[in-house]
């Protein structure tokens, strides 16, 4: 605390010494000018013309001194509106004081008055009946007129520094700056400190967006989401070169609320898995969506989103620790969704984990996409639980999607997929549920006559052999409601845009001899004809 203090009142000395200096020095190298080069050149000149009269400053009638006092009247103007739009910004979104009076442009204006005041109050003094530093006078003037000529654009520059979109970019930026020049340093305290610079920014961005949450403001909430993504896959360009000490927890952040939750085990994978800062940024991100569950769905779909492109960026950075960690967030939100009873959400956070599987396979991570499947299966089988049979569903078609994209990529991993998607509907207590098998079975129906599509006869006759103890009326409203879906498009407005029961032409003429190779018969379960 005391060091803080110290700090603090050594960069307050530093500052109010380089200003009184910096504006001394000005005045008198100005006045210097007049006194040695240009007095002797007054005194002879004969002035003519409207500048020449203009600029003969006669002792007795120019009003020298009232240029103090409008200089320190526009200054207390400016410092005064700015003071009260900083104020009212500082109540919404912490830290906005601190960035603002680190801003260059903010600082630079704050010198300009400070020294246009400093200077000319020495001016008004430097007055004489038989001299005026006109050279003196002539900068005073113009710097008189440039503090009266920028206010309003200044106002216009603060009212966008202030903007909340302006302010969340320039929290990635710093933050991002201080993970790239921590992660370079060797020295552990300089190191430790970019740590704690870094972590002060992510949750500042989190708070932004807390507070847009309670005010009902998705937009910002949502660049704020879009910021701490950001924020991640540009730490995933400085990460692999960045030191060792760097991957240590300091002591600086160690106290932190969110580490200090954890037990030394999980402290000590984080370090030996360099994922600890991600770990921050996806916590952040957990936090930002246990606070819009329920209330701004959207703000968790775009949450969903935004950690399946860093769980995309891990896997093409070969990042396998940081798959894993995705995927344990991803996780984290079915849970946190399923504990609400909150259906459409789960139903759009398993579109994203569908996404990020299939990602997987097109980057050849054969085994995370089984990873992703068995998480998938799991939560499935949870909703059931829970007599959330939609999701149970919804889980059917995303496995047999990412079956099917196994098979088109000729991956590994995709009998152990299928394996997988087979079981979804073994659970005893998923079988005794007439409507969720059904729904779980057309899933794996469509992937069936998708193989018997492709000549794939084989792999159809194993989903067939699954189906063999089905009653043949179960599958045969399997069959009617297949074959009666010829429009991709569902009647409503869906973010997937398809409808999950539609089959492609080629494969929906495949039903029939399918349903053949389970014994069922079809022909009085056509649907009606139009």
């Amino acid at each position: 605390m005391s060091n803080g203090r110290n700090e603090a009142f050594r960069r307050f000395a530093m500052q109010t010494a380089i200003l009184a200096w910096g504006a001394t020095a000005a005045f008198w190298v100005l006045y210097v000018i007049d006194h040695y080069w240009l007095s002797r050149t007054a005194a002879s000149a004969q002035y003519s013309g409207a500048f020449g009269r203009y600029f003969s400053f006669d002792p007795d009638s120019n009003a020298v001194a009232s240029l103090s006092g409008v200089n320190i009247a526009v200054f207390g103007i400016v410092i005064t509106i700015v003071s009260i739009i900083v104020q009212l910004s500082a109540d919404r979104y912490t830290g906005v004081a601190r960035m603002f009076l680190r801003d260059r442009v903010n600082i630079r204006v704050a010198a300009f008055y400070v020294v246009a005041c400093v200077i000319s109050v020495w001016l008004s003094a430097s007055i004489q009946d038989d001299y005026v530093p006109r050279a003196t006078l002539v900068a005073m003037l113009c710097m008189t007129t440039g503090g009266l000529v920028i206010m309003m654009p200044y106002f216009g520059y603060v009212f966008w520094f202030l903007d909340p979109q302006n302010l969340i970019r320039h929290i990635r930026r710093d933050g991002v700056a201080d993970a790239a020049k921590g992660a370079a340093e060797h020295d552990e305290a300089k190191c430790f400190e970019a740590q704690a610079q870094t972590l002060f920014a992510l949750e500042e961005l989190t708070d932004i967006a807390n507070n847009s949450i309670s005010g009902k403001d998705k937009i910002i909430a949502s660049s704020v989401a879009d910021a701490l993504r950001d924020f991640a896959i540009d730490y995933l360009k400085v990460k692999p070169t960045a030191s060792n000490a760097w991957f240590s927890i300091g002591p600086d952040i160690r106290l932190n609320p969110d580490f200090v939750a954890m037990d030394a085990e999980s402290l000590s994978d984080l370090e030996a898995r360099h994922t600890w800062i991600e770990w921050k940024v996806m916590r952040q991100l957990l936090s930002i969506y246990a606070e819009a569950l329920g209330s701004m769905r959207d703000i968790n779909y775009v949450i969903a989103i935004d950690t399946r492109y860093i769980g995309e960026a891990a896997a093409k950075a070969d990042d396998t620790e940081l798959v894993n960690l995705v995927f344990r967030f991803m996780n984290s939100y079915l849970r946190s969704t399923l504990n609400a009873r909150d259906v459409r959400t789960a139903y759009n956070v398993l579109n994203q984990y569908r996404k990020l599987g299939e990602t997987m396979l097109a980057e050849g991570k054969h085994q995370a996409a089984v990873d992703a499947v068995k998480h998938m299966k799991y939560y499935g089988l949870i909703s059931f639980e829970m007599d959330l049979h939609f999701v149970t569903e919804t889980v059917g078609y995303d496995l047999g999607a990412l079956a099917q994209l196994a098979n088109e990529l000729g991956s590994p991993a995709e009998q152990e997929i299928l394996a997988e998607f087979l079981e979804l509907d073994r659970a005893p207590f998923v079988r005794e549920q007439e409507n969720a098998l059904l729904g779980v079975r057309k899933a794996q129906v469509k992937l069936a006559v998708y193989y018997l599509a492709s000549g794939q006869d084989d792999r159809a006759r194993a989903i067939a052999n699954d189906m063999r103890d089905e009653p043949a009326e179960r599958m045969r409203r399997v069959y009617r409601q297949l074959a009666a879906v010829e429009s991709k498009d569902f009647w409503e407005i869906i973010d997937r845009g398809r409808n999950f029961e539609y089959t492609p032409p080629k494969q929906r003429e495949c039903l029939g001899a399918f349903f053949e190779l389970l014994h069922v018969e079809t022909a009085n379960a056509a649907p009606p004809s139009e």
